[in-house]
């Protein structure tokens, strides 16, 4: 058997588990490992600004391809607690990243040693295992627990902390022989898959909600099938977006509150049948659950078996992976059809995508200060149907959903449930990391933008070129906006007059001045009609020199994007004019019609 200490086999397991990159920062309790790291060789570590940062870097590695996992590395203490926003991300949007943490030796652990926490107990209830190995020759078990329990079922992260003599210790390990062990999934039967479709068959209006879950089981191109066989018009989450193409003809629309369509909602509120695969029934997506269930018969497929029946009690449940779910509806449904047993759903999806092109919201204005609309009009111009965008939270993100187009699987790469502001630059570098030939776009406000703005550093050294499009109104806008029941704008405002940078006005921060200093490239625009151009430079920009490039539009102050305001997704309301001309809105998936 071969000797090495406990860090070098858990390196060696992190290879054999498919692992290429880490994202992290070293430190004194965490420098063993490290040092594996580095003798072992494989695996790229990308040095962070913040601990946080690294685990939102592992998160959107992970989001970007199917079988990624990306790791976070960090030194005892605060590191943990630093990487915890990531890990509630992570758990929240079910993906699985691996933290590893230095910890003080196990003979000081409860001793108040420098830096030393029990994180594993701060960790636990955002994590599927969160554990501090005490024992130097239960690491190799420990780690291929990991890697089983962060793929299996509901995907989500796992926390292993290491102290440092643990780490040194000697052990008998034979990475020769190492082997994963078998990921499970629950699969639905065929009888569940032919009542589903059977109740599917039995409505006149019928829906499939396509969840995150149908993304990360990387079957989406097994629901467009399904939808094409049965004819049934699809509404993605915002976690779901990308998994048929905005502009298929059984594209619906998204549904919600917030992040929504005018005509996926109105297709939505005429459904009779929902089929939700892979989603959690968000309460962002479903509003006050009276107005969401009237009149509609659920069924709900979720590979978390206590996920069904969490929100509201759906009309029948399956625990299922999602792949392993529509395998079987497609098998299903391919016979009802060559059998001539499949409804005919044509007027259906056809008066969807009648209101796809006649309830739009208009994006051209020429204004000065730059309204944010047209901001996502001159984005849908300038980057395609490759382009992987990034995004967490805010008034841009909303605006972002309701205008920006989106084509395939992983390609609206988005913080679902935790939102954490500062979370879009390090995802953004995760995801350029991952696919470094990918056109990746980041979009903030000012605020999320201003959260981790030191992480833009780590595009600049190691060359992880992307742009990040920077709507800047210098408000809080969506507290701002919020804060309207209230009948206040309290601590929300951002403004006042920089010393060093009049020009601006009251925009304060210089973050031109601010990307240029962490080694970026940056682009100010004040016009809306020079936003395309701007766009096209900060692609050449990136192409040339292979940093991050920073277009920032400056907006006018205040826009009250489209949202309910009375939890109702049949109530939303609509604060700007609407398209009644097909200039209004010259980059709509369909051409306006009036």
């Amino acid at each position: 058997m071969a000797r090495m200490t406990a860090a070098r086999a858990a390196v060696e397991i992190l290879k054999r588990e498919g692992v290429t990159d880490a994202f992290g920062v070293p430190g004194a309790a965490i420098n063993p490992f490290y040092a594996a790291l580095k003798a072992s060789g494989g695996i790229h570590h990308t040095l962070a600004r913040h601990v946080e940062g690294a685990s939102h870097m592992a998160e959107g590695y992970t989001r970007t391809h199917p079988g990624n996992i990306g790791v976070c590395i960090g030194t005892s203490g605060p590191a943990g607690t630093d990487m915890i926003t990531g890990l509630y991300s992570a758990t929240g949007d079910s993906i699985p990243i691996l933290c590893i943490t230095g910890q003080a030796p196990t003979a000081v652990i409860h001793k108040e040693d420098f830096q030393a926490v029990d994180i594993a107990s701060i960790a636990g209830p955002v994590t599927k295992m969160a554990v501090t190995v005490l024992e130097a020759a239960q690491v190799p078990g420990v780690f291929q627990q990991a890697f089983h329990l962060m793929r299996s079922g509901r995907p989500g992260p796992v926390l292993i902390d290491l102290p440092i003599d643990v780490q040194l210790t000697e052990i008998e390990f034979d990475p020769e022989t190492y082997e994963p062990l078998p990921v499970y999934k629950p699969a639905a039967s065929r009888a569940q898959i032919e009542k589903a479709i059977g109740m599917l068959n039995a409505s006149e209006r019928p829906l499939i909600v396509a969840g995150g879950g149908v993304i990360n089981a990387d079957a989406a191109e097994l629901l467009v099938e399904f939808a094409e066989l049965t004819g049934t018009p699809v509404v993605p989450t915002l976690m779901g977006w990308g998994v048929l193409p905005d502009d298929h003809e059984l594209n619906a629309g998204m549904v919600g509150l917030q992040t929504s369509h005018r005509y996926g909602n109105a297709t939505f509120l005429e459904s009779d049948f929902v089929l939700g695969i892979g989603n959690r029934w968000a309460n962002r997506h479903t509003g006050r659950l009276d107005v969401y269930t009237a009149g509609r018969t659920f069924v709900h497929v979720d590979v978390e078996p206590t996920q069904i029946g969490r929100i509201f009690a759906p009309d029948y449940g399956i625990a299922s992976d999602a792949k392993a779910a529509l395998t079987l509806f497609v098998e299903v449904a391919r016979e009802l059809k060559a059998a001539g047993r499949l409804p005919d759903r044509g007027a259906w999806a056809a008066s969807a995508q009648e209101k796809k092109a006649t309830l739009q919201r208009r994006t051209h204005f020429d204004d000065i200060p730059i309204k944010p609309q047209r901001v996502y009009e001159e984005m849908n111009k300038a980057f395609g149907p490759e382009t992987r965008y990034v995004s967490t939270i805010g008034l841009s993100q909303i605006a972002g959903a309701q205008m920006l187009h989106v084509f395939r699987p992983r390609h609206w790469i988005n913080c679902g449930q935790a939102g954490p502001l500062g979370w879009t630059i390090p995802a953004a570098l995760g995801v350029a990391k991952a696919d470094p030939e990918a056109q990746v776009v980041a979009l903030s406000g000012d605020y999320d933008f201003q959260f981790m703005i030191e992480e833009l550093a780590v595009g600049a050294q190691h060359r992880i070129p992307y742009i990040h499009v920077l709507v800047n109104n210098s408000y809080l806008g969506l507290i701002r906006q919020a804060q309207r029941a209230f009948d206040i704008d309290f601590q929300v405002n951002l403004e006042f007059e920089n010393v060093n940078s009049p020009e601006l006005g009251v925009y304060g921060v210089d973050h031109v001045k601010v990307a240029e200093g962490l080694g970026c490239k940056a682009i100010r625009v004040t016009d809306p009609a020079e936003l395309g151009a701007a766009l096209e430079q900060a692609k050449k920009l990136a192409a040339e020199f292979q940093v991050p490039v920073v277009v920032e539009a400056i907006l006018e102050r205040v826009t009250n994007i489209a949202m309910s305001t009375t939890n109702d997704i049949g109530n939303v309301v609509e604060f700007e004019e609407l398209a009644t001309e097909p200039a209004h809105a010259p980059t709509s998936i369909r051409t306006l019609k009036v």
